[in-house]
């Protein structure tokens, strides 16, 4: 494919929010649609974190340059919108589920005691493994949603089913996503991904970073509304 190497990363995030429109689409429940859109906008915030990850982990040419000027770029919000809806909602897709708000009792019950401790854990160990571990930061994001979504599965293990589900069919999702690029640009992962710097494991060209990454991003991210906002799925009837 003919496209300019400086919107090769955009074009790839546009292809990532025809997804997100499709999935919407086809999604009925009006607060399934309203959870994926509200993740999705807090999700795009995200974004303004790739200054950590450009060029340590890799460096995309980006619109104007901003990516290897700044470290920031259009794209990573765009990205990070898509990713966040996605991951939270594509189990609730395949599931006739709908959300009810916990009762008074359950919320008071003494493993959500430390509720907010579980919601934050996730973000505390990514900037303290940013900080202090010597590792690349794709690990260190990696790591904080095993133990951020780790932390929620032991406060709200009613979150279980979605958050697994969530973590294989994300996974899976972004594995097509991913070799959407590769087919459309071969050779582009060498080119832009640090791969000395990371373990230079490919399958079928997609650093296993990647995958790894989407997989804790599934298995976190997935749980992250219900949690926040006190809510048990239940299936419809």
């Amino acid at each position: 494919m003919n496209i300019d190497e400086q919107y090769i990363w955009l074009f790839w995030s546009l292809i990532l929010i025809a997804v997100w429109l499709i999935v919407y689409a086809l999604i009925k429940n009006k607060e399934s649609r309203r959870e994926m859109f509200i993740v999705s906008l807090w999700t795009s915030i995200l974004g303004l974190t790739e200054p950590l990850f450009v060029p340590e982990y890799w460096n995309p040419p980006s619109l104007f340059d901003l990516a290897r000027r700044t470290g920031f770029d259009l794209e990573s919000l765009i990205f990070s919108f898509a990713i966040g809806g996605l991951a939270v909602v594509l189990y609730e897709l395949l599931q006739p589920l709908r959300h009810q708000e916990m009762t008074h009792r359950e919320k008071h019950s003494p493993r959500h005691r430390y509720h907010l401790v579980a919601l934050l854990t996730g973000s505390i160990f990514f900037i303290l493994l940013i900080i202090f571990a010597p590792i690349n930061p794709i690990y260190s994001a990696i790591i904080a949603m095993v133990i951020g979504g780790t932390a929620t599965w032991w406060c709200r293990p009613d979150l279980k089913n979605k958050m697994f589900f969530s973590a294989a069919i994300f996974t899976l999702l972004y594995f097509f996503y991913f070799e959407t690029l590769n087919l459309a640009f071969p050779g582009y992962v060498e080119q832009i991904w640090n791969l000395k710097a990371i373990s230079n494991i490919l399958i079928l060209d997609i650093p296993i970073e990647e995958l790894l990454f989407a997989a804790g991003l599934g298995f976190y991210w997935s749980s992250i509304f219900e949690h926040l906002k006190w809510k048990r799925l239940l299936l419809k009837k």
